[in-house]
């Protein structure tokens, strides 16, 4: 599978004068996240290319309200993508160009009300079923974690606390780690996926391979940790990929292509027409947790939401029939 490690950032060299270079190597400085690197360069790239490539440093206020516009108005961009837009640029302006663009006067996108896509208990156990090996436990564990689907690709062999009974997310969204639940009756397969990583960690070893890629320098606070079965990853891929940023060989996680794939075929096969999704599994993770009477601040934690008003979608998935009310015809 092609790029296999692109959650990996990618090599720039310092003495690079290219711009893109150097905002990536500003961000950097600052220890932003990969993701937010990867958008931010994203919508700067768009803007420029939108202003048929003129420099960001030779455009201002006009220029961003006309691109915001443009994205609300003939884009007809979700509220939301138009605040992320708004923000790389107010991020390449304000901090890295350092330029004052003042109060910016734009048309906001139109607010879109959407519910999430909730599977019924009953569904979410059928739609598991048509899962196998790894893929039943990844979906088990977003489903009965709340993980999103790169958290639960990214647990390390460390991440799992049977005596505890808890799971550890760690650089989650935001770079917050967080503890969740974790549910009984999966602990004995993560035992034996345990045991899988192991051999498969000693078979990688014996090959020359066997070291895993560690985040945040830590290769270089505890060199011989990558080659520890305790910071292997829990769903190793299949291959063999060669880091991007130092050549090495690695066995990295699994690629989220792999269980969405998976999952749309489990959703054919089951008849579940929902447009649904990985993140279904955590969206229903949460309404369950609801339905149990669980209160907003507990599930807000166990999610790992910064801001409760993240937290109150679900209550609205709650509020069936238009707020609960019961039909005459029922």
């Amino acid at each position: 599978m092609k790029n296999i490690m692109d959650d990996v950032p990618v090599p720039v060299s310092p003495a690079s004068k290219r711009f893109i270079d150097q905002l990536r190597l500003f961000m950097r400085t600052r220890h932003m996240a990969w993701a937010t690197e990867k958008t931010y360069v994203l919508w700067t790239r768009r803007y420029i290319r939108f202003h048929q490539k003129r420099h960001p440093a030779d455009m201002g206020a006009e220029e961003i309200e006309a691109y915001l516009n443009y994205l609300s108005v003939e884009a007809n961009v979700a509220p939301g993508t138009q605040a992320i837009a708004l923000n790389a640029l107010m991020f390449l302006y304000r901090q890295f160009l350092q330029k004052d663009v003042g109060k910016l006067n734009y048309q906001p996108a139109k607010q879109k009300k959407r519910v999430p896509v909730v599977f019924s208990h009953e569904e979410a156990l059928r739609v598991i079923d048509g899962l196998k090996g790894s893929y039943w436990l990844m979906a088990m564990l977003m489903y009965g974690c709340g993980l999103r689907v790169q958290e639960c690709l990214r647990l390390r062999v460390k991440d799992i606390d049977f005596d505890m009974k808890e799971l550890v997310v760690r650089d989650g969204k935001g770079g917050k780690d967080r503890r969740t639940v974790l549910p009984e009756k999966v602990m004995p397969s993560l035992r034996e996926q345990i045991e899988k990583v192991k051999l498969l960690h000693q078979q990688d070893v014996r090959a020359g391979y066997g070291e895993v890629y560690m985040p945040h320098a830590l290769s270089k606070k505890y060199p011989k940790a990558a080659r520890e079965l305790a910071w292997q990853f829990l769903f190793p891929s299949q291959v063999i990929a060669t880091d991007p940023q130092s050549g090495v060989l690695r066995r990295h996680h699994a690629h989220p292509r792999s269980i969405q794939k998976a999952l749309k075929k489990s959703l054919q096969e089951k008849a579940i027409h929902k447009f649904a999704t990985c993140h279904t599994f955590r969206h229903s993770f949460a309404t369950r947790l609801l339905e149990k009477g669980y209160d907003l601040r507990t599930i807000q934690e166990l999610l790992g939401h910064s801001d409760i008003s993240t937290t109150e979608i679900y209550t609205h998935v709650l509020n069936k029939g238009g707020r609960g009310v019961v039909s005459p015809v029922d």
